[in-house]
């Protein structure tokens, strides 16, 4: 099987959102989060996708837990290809973005376009983390500048499908140049739905030149999965998006969830990438 063909499998080890009491594995502190990334690397990871949390588990945008954080992974998987995240609510850009340009990691979460944001109770009746997330064309362009400057990838973050055609005038521009990577991220309330059919319009959208992963949100993950492998996609798991293996089981660690990912890859037929060939995959040498 050649480099090409090997799907790139990331990790989200924690995001924002998610407590202990929904899944008493998150990892909340630095130290925490490294050891998690160690588990998912372990298994067949080649990504770790991260958000910064404080010790109490809420959520952290300040350069200086992100660097503790940088450290602790680096300490233990000094070549594994690290994407901080840029997403937030209320927060000023230039603080959304300080992290990124101080400590230059290999790439960066980019979102691509504003939307409804809400988790909805069929059993409730009501929403949850109800807001509207904002990323207007002049602050998408504004974090493609300096993540530009800082030879950060942007991994362009599609919840719907006018996010893809988002990055057609930066492509234009030149902020954005090949390889692009996207993730379609499926399944949010206000986002495009976790159907097979809109995955398939997601790939089909994408300029040349894409790298894509399908990030399903829930128990939809593994079906979307599936259907990214034989599409020639990448996926990313984790206990970001959803806590449960295919069993049905809850996931003790981010390993296992990139462990069921590795299983499924090779029943289809392709094999992990290493951290090597992800970086080959997308150009993104060692420093």
């Amino acid at each position: 099987m050649s480099v090409e063909q090997k799907v790139v499998i990331t990790a989200a080890l924690t995001g924002v959102l998610a407590t202990r009491e929904q899944c008493p594995y998150i990892p909340y502190t630095p130290a925490e989060i490294a050891e998690e990334g160690r588990r998912a690397v372990e298994a067949g990871a080649a990504i770790l996708h991260i958000h910064a949390r404080k010790d109490d588990g809420s959520p952290a945008f300040d350069v200086e837990t992100y660097r503790r954080i940088y450290e602790e992974v680096r300490q233990r998987l000094p070549d594994v290809i690290i994407n901080f995240s840029t997403g937030a609510v209320g927060i000023p850009r230039e603080q959304r973005i300080h992290h990124i340009t101080a400590l230059k990691p290999d790439m960066a979460a980019l979102n691509m376009g504003s939307m409804n944001y809400a988790i909805y109770s069929p059993k409730a009746k009501k929403f949850y983390f109800d807001f509207v997330f904002q990323n207007p064309f002049h602050e998408i362009q504004y974090f493609l500048e300096r993540m530009l400057e800082a030879g950060v990838l942007p991994e362009l973050e599609a919840f719907d499908c006018g996010h893809i055609h988002n990055a057609t005038p930066f492509i234009d521009m030149g902020l954005l140049k090949p390889p692009y990577v996207f993730s379609f991220i499926m399944g949010v309330m206000g986002g495009i739905p976790a159907t097979t059919e809109n995955l398939v319009h997601q790939a089909r959208s994408v300029p040349p030149g894409t790298h894509w992963q399908v990030i399903g949100i829930g128990r939809k993950q593994w079906p979307l999965a599936a259907a990214a492998l034989t599409l020639g996609g990448h996926v990313r798991v984790g206990l970001e998006d959803n806590f449960y293996l295919p069993n049905g089981e809850m996931a003790r660690s981010n390993g296992e969830l990139v462990e069921a990912a590795v299983q499924l890859a090779r029943l289809i037929g392709r094999e992990p990438a290493s951290i090597a060939e992800a970086r080959a995959i997308l150009k993104r040498p060692l420093s």
